[in-house]
């Protein structure tokens, strides 16, 4: 369902949602749902906006629509990296509903520990791990262009928890990323696991897409993350792009704030 994008989207705004439990590994209250329409059915999460977490460095109530808006910019690359997501009214208020997506279990590994003189071919290093009894391993992660169009629309999005286990490879063929409540800040935040990349100049089809996407956020998709967004915030997404564009290379680890996710994985 996530690949039919218009269906879903419709599926997700006007369909009936049942619960059927919640994720408990969430650090905010995450339900698992079906929701249904004419007789199509899918599964879906539903994060209300009663259920987050107050953060001291975002304002309140307002992670349910950062993922929204989050979509909405990864829509825009055409990449289709973020499974449909709309805001709507649900069982406890106003929440995120997103299409779930089921993870391939024969899907190969995006992450790996890899011995402390390598990588190996066709793997890049993220950082040195403690592995116990005073054994360290060199983290590391796919170089797939799946993964470093995401680690792009990341920076785009200034994603401040880019873990591990939120990297989906779906039976489709594709990498969806999910939960995206700490996104937009105006500061720097971008912490991730995809910093393979980290100075290497940006592929031509990257430049491409920001080149469109900096038109668009100057115009209709600008408005859609109104909504949901500051001004603020709507202007710092544009002057990120702008950066990328300046720069034409992927960024690199800020020497200010912890640039890893905690716990990575």
């Amino acid at each position: 369902m996530a690949a039919d994008v218009p269906a879903a989207l419709e599926l997700l705004r006007a369909g009936t949602l049942t619960l059927h439990g919640r994720l408990t590994d969430a650090s905010n209250a995450a339900l698992y749902c079906s929701v249904t329409l004419d007789g199509v059915s899918a599964l879906c999460v539903y994060k209300p906006v009663r259920g987050e977490r107050p953060l001291w460095d975002f304002p309140d109530g307002t992670l349910a629509g950062r993922e929204v808006a989050a979509y909405e910019v990864a829509a825009a690359t055409g990449w289709a990296l973020i499974p449909p997501t709309v805001l709507r009214e649900g069982p406890f208020g106003t929440g995120m509903v997103q299409i779930w997506v089921e993870p391939d279990p024969k899907a190969a590994p995006l992450l790996a520990l890899q011995d402390p003189s390598g990588p190996e071919a066709g793997w890049l290093p993220i950082i040195e791990a403690e592995v116990g009894e005073g054994r360290t391993a060199l983290l590391v992660h796919l170089d797939d262009q799946r993964l470093r169009r995401l680690a792009v629309v990341d920076a785009v999005l200034n994603n401040a928890d880019r873990k591990g286990g939120h990297l989906l490879p779906a039976a489709d063929g594709r990498i969806y990323g999910i939960d995206h409540g700490v996104t937009f800040a105006v500061p720097g935040k971008l912490r991730t696991l995809l910093w393979g990349w980290a100075r290497q100049p940006l592929t031509g089809e990257a430049v491409e897409m920001l080149e469109r996407l900096r038109g668009e956020l100057a115009g209709p998709l600008g408005e859609r993350l109104r909504p949901h967004l500051t001004e603020a915030e709507v202007t710092a997404t544009r002057e990120r792009v702008g950066g990328l564009l300046h720069s034409a290379r992927h960024p690199v680890p800020s020497q200010e704030w912890p640039s890893i996710p905690w716990p990575p994985v």
